[in-house]
């Protein structure tokens, strides 16, 4: 075997052996578990002075040969917490049962209480000593209360308990995870008997109280059919009401159609009467077109033709009347130079119209034969006194200058002119 490999193989035992000393040097610590290294003192935070050290979690050195490594569980231990006719208040013997779990504290100052005490110990020895005082403990809290409270608030016990326990435990190095009461009895039947009493009295009070709510709901199931009889009521006087008014507006409503109605006819025949008296209107202004058409307008121009014709006529007229007023003026004048025979001279010019004027009088007398009788005898030779009556022919024409005698007569009368006087003034200015 050459040297190197000697070397080779002695380094590496020197390397293993390195690390089985760092090995058995270092100290691991898992988190449910402490380490109490001790060999060496050291000083608390309270002041004391103790020959170890905790390490909690993590990892550290020892030193050989001077500091040996013990280990504590931090493991939960369960216990069964029962008392045994435990006086409660009222001298009243109770056994009560409950379950709590400890275990071993890993609080500031508690931890080294505990390695003090239970380093070691197996949780066994660590679960009974927990289990003593925490029923120690039971027993003075369930002096101070009553049986009826024990049994009926149970968390109000348990909290109790624990405010109880919990310095003990402390003081211990443990701490109190847990603790629950389970069960409470009694051996002479009290509770039994409070609960019968309390089952009277809760079965009175549910009776009381059923045969009030009995009572209450008849009374709100009467008021309730009052109420609903009285919401019928007010809904049927609602309804009639409702009603009435519907009647009163379908009343209102057909008034007004109805008069709408009449309105609409008096409309319709107040239009037909303004369509009519329009249409009269136009018909009557087309009658009066046509009339001034056919006999207005002719009528206006016949007026006017006539109107043109007069004024013609009365042109005429009034020139003729010009003429013959020239004209007697200057006959007028004549006579008056011809002195009192102007006179006479006029009379006998207006002669023929005054007997035209005359025989105009008798014109619508017409005498188809004039027969003359004869009343004497033509040839007896008889006359009368004063030369005999004439018959006859010559009888009338007898007559006719005593005709014409008294017509001049006449006229004279009338007119103031001596026709004869006129004639024989005349003639004898002739013979002259």
């Amino acid at each position: 075997m050459s040297s190197a490999l000697v070397a080779g193989i002695a380094v590496a035992l020197a390397v293993l052996f390195v690390i089985l000393i760092v090995r058995s040097l270092i100290v691991i610590c898992p988190p449910n578990r402490v380490a109490v290294i001790s060999g060496r003192k050291r000083t608390l935070s309270d002041g004391r002075t103790v020959g170890y050290r905790i390490l909690k979690g993590g990892r550290t050195l020892r030193i050989p040969l001077i500091e040996r490594v013990a280990w504590m569980d931090l493991n939960t231990i369960p216990l069964e917490v029962a008392v045994q006719n435990a006086y409660s208040r009222g001298a009243i013997p109770l056994n009560v049962m409950g379950i709590a779990n400890v275990k071993v504290s890993s609080g500031e100052g508690l931890l080294e209480n505990a390695a003090e005490r239970f380093l070691h110990v197996d949780h066994t020895h660590i679960g009974k000593i927990a289990k003593e005082t925490l029923e120690a403990n039971l027993r003075g809290v369930l002096a101070t209360m009553s049986p009826e409270e024990v049994n009926e608030d149970r968390l109000k016990f348990g909290q109790q308990l624990i405010d109880e326990a919990d310095d003990d435990i402390k003081t211990l190095g443990l701490e109190l995870d847990v603790l629950k009461i389970q069960n409470v009895t009694d051996d002479v039947n009290y509770l039994e008997s409070v609960g019968r009493r309390l089952t009277a009295e809760v079965i009175r009070d549910a009776r009381v109280a059923e045969a009030n709510r009995t009572a209450e709901s008849e009374q709100a199931e009467a008021a309730a059919r009052r109420t609903a009889q009285v919401a019928q009521i007010e809904a049927d006087k609602t309804i009639v009401e409702e009603q009435n008014a519907l009647r009163v507006r379908t009343a209102e409503l057909e008034a007004i159609s109805r008069a709408r109605e009449e309105e609409a006819l008096v409309a319709g025949e107040t239009a037909k009467a303004v369509a009519s008296q329009e249409l009269e209107t136009e018909r009557i202004e087309l009658e009066k077109r046509r009339v001034e058409a056919d006999v207005v307008v002719p009528a206006r121009a016949d007026l006017e033709a006539r109107q043109l014709q007069a004024q013609a006529e009365a042109a005429t007229i009034v020139e003729d009347g010009k003429a013959q007023v020239e004209v007697f003026k200057r006959l007028t004048d004549q006579y008056q130079a011809a002195g009192a025979d102007g006179h006479d001279v006029l009379v006998l010019n207006m002669l023929p119209d005054l007997v035209d004027k005359i025989v105009a009088t008798v014109q619508n007398v017409s005498i188809d034969r004039v027969a003359v009788v004869d009343t004497g005898a033509a040839g007896s030779g008889d006359s009368s006194a004063d030369g005999g009556s004439r018959g006859g022919i010559p009888g009338l024409m007898s007559q006719l200058p005593a005709s014409l005698v008294a017509m001049t007569e006449q006229i004279e009368a009338a007119t103031g002119v001596d026709i004869l006087a006129s004639l024989r003034r005349r003639e004898g200015e002739g013979k002259s």
